[in-house]
Order: C-alpha cells, then structure tokens, then sequence
C-alpha cells in the first residue's frame, strides 16, 4: 500500500507521459467527454453556445469566409463550430481523436443537410494533400501538447496551409498559471462517476513547474480490476513564448486577442488568441 501511495503521489517530469488517446478510446469517459461537449451550461470541453456563435460570426468576418474557403478544424469535437462554418458556405475538414465525438458530428451534419469532411483520428498524425485557408485549434488545445508534439503539429499545419493562409488558436495565460495551485485530493467517485460506471477510488494530485510553465493534472483511478493512471498536461503562454514558437516554425504573427470572438488583447484575460500567418 505505501509503496501504491507513493506512486500516486510521484511527480513526474513535464510531459513524461502522455495518455490522451487512452482518454479518449476508452468506452466510459469518451462518452463523458462527449456529454461535456454537448452540456450548454458549462465551459468544460466546449465553450456555451451564445460563445460560439459570436466566435464563429467574428471568424466569418475576421478571414472573409464564404463559399469555397476551406477550413480545417483540429479537435473538432462533435463539430460545434465546423457544423456553423460549413453554414456559411464553407468548405470544412473535422480532425478528432474521439470516435464518439465524430459519429455525432457526422449525424449532426446529415440532420442539417451540411456536407462536412469528418476524419476520426489524432490530429498529429493526420495528412493530406487539401491545402487550407484557414486552420482553427479552440479551446485551448494547444496547450495538451508537449514541446515536441507542437513542432509536429505547426510543421503540419504550415504543410496543410496555402501561402498566405492562417492559423487561429487559443491559449492559457501566464495569469492563469499564477492562479493555479498545487493540490491532492482522493474522493470516492471522483468527478460524480466521471471516470467509470461503477465505484471508483479517485486520486487527483496537481503538480505546477514553475520553470517550464507547466501544470499537471494527474488522476489515478483504482477500480476493482484495474488501476489507471491519466496526465492532463497544460503548456501556459506569455505573448512573447507563443510568438518565438510560433516564429520558429515558419509562421508571422498578425494579432493577438482576447479570445477567439475578438475581443481586444488584455494581458490580465486566463485565455487569449493568435493569428499567425504561413510565412
């Protein structure tokens, strides 16, 4: 039992592991994750409607997009914002990891009488040879990815780019880093049952790296016939750490906002977005 307690409760260094896909196949918290997605009161895995549809109104406007304008949507989810962008005519590529997500947006899309290009797999492996105007990452999704896994993902996403097109993405603030605090807690059913159908043990232990601005959220689920173990990592971005990766891997910076809507820049804002350009 110490010796369990002890590995509960090990730091590990940032980005050590990553399990992600594990999250996201595994039968019982897709579908959680997918119910997250769908919940209209809550900002958990997808922003509130009313959100959604002034960002999707402001990209519209912001990149021009009308018929024709091809969009790649990375983590799209069950297609919240795809499925309003192919509404205004675009021409719109869905990227996730999550079977569950994809197959709703896919009926989503058939119930709207919408065309959309769904593809169910990690958008890290993901190639083609459509090249886009205009890539979308929301809510944050850069964040989940190690140092390494990003340079993958720009490398990809300059590949998939025609010249001049751009990347939207958001991200977590150093003022969001502040206001995180190292913390254990164990809980019967942690999360209402979140992690599995019947009862669990659930430990949850935040780690914060100062150096690397890097928190860790580490679950260690113990059920009857198994114990798991999920790292929910997440990169936090001055304007300056954001514009030197971004740099270095072939993009130009046009803006930066409060948030995907366009809100003008605020250094205090949790959140804020950028716009890069394909150098």
């Amino acid at each position: 039992m110490f010796k369990a307690l002890e590995s509960i409760n090990e730091r590990p260094k940032p980005f050590e592991y990553y399990t992600i896909e594990e999250l996201w196949n595994d039968e019982h918290t897709s579908k959680q994750m997918l119910k997250y997605h769908l919940n209209p009161d809550v900002d958990l895995s997808s922003r509130k409607p009313a959100f959604i549809g002034r960002s999707v109104a402001w990209i519209v406007s912001r990149f021009n997009v009308g018929a024709g304008t091809r969009i790649a949507d990375l983590g799209c989810g069950p297609g919240l914002y795809a499925l309003r962008l192919a509404e205004q005519r675009a021409d719109v590529t869905g990227i996730d990891i999550s079977e569950n997500s994809v197959r709703y947006a896919e009926e989503a899309a058939k119930e709207a009488g919408q065309d959309i290009h769904y593809v169910n797999q990690n958008y890290l492996a993901y190639r083609t040879d459509r090249r886009f105007d205009l890539i979308i990452m929301i809510m944050c999704d850069f964040c989940v990815l190690s140092p390494e896994q990003r340079t993958v993902l720009l490398a990809n996403c300059s590949e998939m780019l025609k010249p001049g097109g751009s990347v939207l993405l958001d991200v977590y603030s150093l003022k969001a880093f502040e206001e995180r605090e190292e913390q254990a807690i164990y809980e019967v059913d942690l999360l209402n049952g979140f992690w599995a159908a019947d009862t669990y043990y659930g430990f949850l232990n935040t780690f914060k790296y100062e150096k690397e601005k890097v928190v860790l959220d580490k679950y260690t689920i113990v059920e009857p016939d198994r114990t798991r173990t999920v790292y929910n990592w997440l990169q936090y971005f001055s304007v300056e750490s954001v514009q030197r990766e971004l740099s270095a891997n072939g993009f130009q910076i046009d803006a930066f906002y409060s948030d995907v809507a366009g809100k003008p820049f605020d250094p205090e804002t949790p959140e804020f977005a950028v716009i890069a350009t394909k150098s």
